[in-house]
């Protein structure tokens, strides 16, 4: 189907204009200078302003060669090529998956019978929190801080649970049971105050 349009209609008032093409701007700085041939003034055609007399109201369109000056802007122009898009930010998953297990290796460290396993589990909380570590050395990747954090925590449950294991600390070991004595120690506490 097609849309019927309908021409520009002027009137007789307007006057015609002499268009001049616009030259290209010339520094003196050799970065810009152009090898370009010089642009020599020209005057672009008329095109007519009034519609043709007749029973059609067909617009009519004049076309004309583009001028030198045209040419030569369009061949100064620099091209804007679209800059890709940046990558989607997110935080790093083994930095926060090591932090997690850090956390959870220090509490089984400190339970007391759990020793061992806290031992292992705060061994790969290690692991993770450094791949972390490194993983957050792209720029669009976030949770440098928590690797940092997890690697610490890690580090100092591994201390202490191998000092545990080995029997140099006296108040932790596989057979002291750490949570009642904690569970005492806090109704002893309070007893009188509550």
């Amino acid at each position: 189907m097609r849309i019927p349009t309908f021409p520009r209609q002027s009137t007789a008032d307007e006057a015609v204009t002499e268009r001049t093409p616009v030259t290209a701007r010339r520094d003196d700085s050799a970065s810009t200078t152009s090898t370009l041939p010089p642009v020599r003034p020209t005057t672009a055609p008329v095109r007519p302003t009034t519609a043709p007399a007749g029973p059609t109201n067909a617009p009519v369109r004049t076309t004309s060669a583009p001028t030198e000056a045209e040419r030569a802007r369009a061949i100064a122009e620099p091209v804007a090529v679209p800059a890709a898009p940046a990558p989607k930010a997110r935080t790093s998953f083994a930095a926060t998956l090591g932090l997690i297990l850090a956390v959870a290796g220090a509490l089984l460290v400190l339970s007391g019978p759990l020793l061992g396993y806290g031992v292992g589990v705060s061994g790969l909380a290690l692991v993770l929190s450094l791949a972390g570590v490194f993983g957050t050395r792209k720029r669009h990747v976030a949770g440098k801080s928590s690797a940092l954090i997890g690697v610490l925590v890690s580090i100092a449950a591994l201390v202490v649970g191998v000092l545990a294991l080995a029997g140099q600390l006296w108040w932790l070991g596989t057979d002291v049971q750490t949570v009642p004595e904690f569970r005492t120690w806090l109704d002893t506490q309070f007893q009188n105050r509550i």
